[in-house]
C-alpha cells in the first residue's frame, strides 16, 4: 500500500511541474465571471459547509462500525448485505455521475488549448489506466499475501497450491465464480481481500474529496456554494456508509479504524480550508487548475468504478450468500438501483 501512495504522490508532482501550453487560452479563463459574487457571504457559507460536511461524514462512516449495537446489521445478516449493496450503488454513481463528468468538463474546457486537450479523450484514457493500476494493486497484493501465508503455514509453494485450487474448481467454469473459489479459500485470504478493498477505496474517495473541497473553498459565489452544501453532505453520508461497511468487514484494529475514519471525515473540510487559504492565488478555472483537477478526477473515477463493480458488487452478487438466495439477491439489486439512482439525481444540484 505504501507503493500505491508513493505512485500517487509522484503523479501529483508530475502534474504540478508539467509544462502547459496556455498561449491559446482566452484571457477571461483565469478570472471568475459571475453575477453572484460576495466574498464575505461566501466565507460564511464555507464555514457552515466545513462543520456540516464534517458531521455528516463522521455519521456516515461511523454508522456501520457501530452496527454491533444492532444485531440485524451484523455482517453475516441479510440486512447488512442489502445496506452494503445500497452503499455500493452510491459509490458506483459517484464515479460515473459526479467524478467522471467533472473531469470531462475540466479537460474539455474552452479555457484549455484545443490541442491536445479537446483532440484526445484524456478523461477516459486516465480512468482506464487508473482501473488497470487498481487491478494490478489488487492482484499483486493478494499474490504476495498468499505466498507469504503459504510459507508461514508450510503448505508448499504457491504454484502447487494454485494447481490444487484449480482442480477443485474445475467444474465451476470460467468467470467470477472461479476467481472467488481460487482466490479466497481461507478466512485469512478473505480478510486480506477486504483490507485491500477498504484501503484502495479510501484512496479514491480521499483524492476526489480534496478536489471537491478545494473547488468550494476557492469559490466566492454563494449561489453556487449554498446548494452544494446539501448535496455534498448527503454524498458524504452515503459514501461514508459504503466505506464504513468495507472497514467493518476488514476487521482492522481500533487504531487503523480511527485513522481511516479521520481521513475520510476530514479530507473535504481540509480541502475547503486549503481553498480558502489559497483563494488569492488559486483560480478554479485557470488552465493549470483545470488540468490538475481534471486528471485527478479521472484517476479517482477509474478507481471508484473498478472498486464498486469488481470488488464490491461483483464479489457480493457472485458470492455464495446471494447465489443461494434469490429473494435476497432481488432486494440487493433494488438497493443498488436506489443508491445509484439517488446519487444520480443529486448530480442535478452538484
Amino acid at each position: 500500500m505504501a507503493t500505491k501512495h508513493f505512485l500517487l504522490a509522484i503523479f501529483v508532482l508530475l502534474l504540478s511541474f508539467a509544462p502547459l501550453n496556455v498561449s491559446a487560452v482566452s484571457p477571461q479563463c483565469g478570472e471568475e465571471i459571475t453575477q453572484c459574487h460576495n466574498k464575505e457571504e461566501a466565507l460564511k457559507m464555507k464555514i457552515i459547509a466545513i462543520a456540516a460536511i464534517l458531521v455528516m461524514s463522521m455519521i456516515g462512516v461511523c454508522l456501520p462500525l457501530f452496527s454491533h449495537m444492532v444485531p440485524a446489521l451484523q455482517p453475516d445478516k441479510n440486512l447488512f448485505v442489502v445496506v452494503k449493496a445500497f452503499a455500493s450503488g452510491v459509490i458506483l454513481a459517484t464515479g460515473y455521475m459526479h467524478v467522471l463528468p467533472d473531469s470531462f468538463e475540466d479537460l474539455t474546457s474552452e479555457c484549455l488549448p484545443e490541442r491536445p486537450w479537446r483532440k484526445f479523450p484524456f478523461t477516459t484514457f486516465v480512468a482506464m489506466l487508473s482501473a488497470i493500476v487498481c487491478m494490478m494493486v489488487d492482484s499483486i497484493s493478494m499474490s504476495r499475501y498468499k505466498k507469504s501465508f503459504l510459507r508461514a503455514t508450510g503448505n508448499g509453494d504457491l504454484r502447487n497450491s494454485a494447481k490444487i485450487e484449480s482442480a477443485e474448481s474445475a467444474d465451476i467454469g470460467h468467470g467470477r465464480e472461479m476467481k472467488i473459489e481460487e482466490g479466497i479459500n481461507t478466512k485469512e485470504e478473505q480478510l486480506m481481500k477486504h483490507r485491500i478493498v477498504a484501503k484502495v477505496l479510501e484512496t479514491g474517495i480521499v483524492v476526489h474529496s480534496v478536489v471537491i473541497g478545494l473547488s468550494m473553498g476557492s469559490s466566492e459565489n454563494p449561489c453556487t456554494i449554498r446548494p452544494l452544501i446539501a448535496a455534498i453532505c448527503f454524498h458524504q453520508l452515503f459514501e461514508g456508509m459504503g466505506l464504513g461497511g468495507c472497514i467493518l468487514q476488514a476487521e482492522f484494529g481500533s487504531k487503523m479504524k480511527v485513522i481511516m475514519m479521520f481521513f475520510f471525515s476530514c479530507t473535504t473540510p481540509f480541502g475547503i480550508v486549503l481553498g480558502i487559504a489559497l483563494s488569492n492565488v488559486y483560480e478554479d478555472n485557470s488552465p493549470k487548475s483545470l488540468i490538475v483537477e481534471g486528471l485527478l478526477n479521472a484517476c479517482s473515477s477509474g478507481l471508484l468504478n473498478y472498486m464498486a463493480l469488481v470488488d464490491l458488487l461483483a464479489a457480493e452478487f457472485m458470492g455464495p450468500k446471494l447465489q443461494s438466495n434469490i429473494k435476497l439477491q432481488v432486494w440487493s439489486y433494488i438497493a443498488v438501483l436506489l443508491g445509484a439512482g439517488g446519487m444520480s439525481v443529486m448530480a442535478i444540484w452538484a
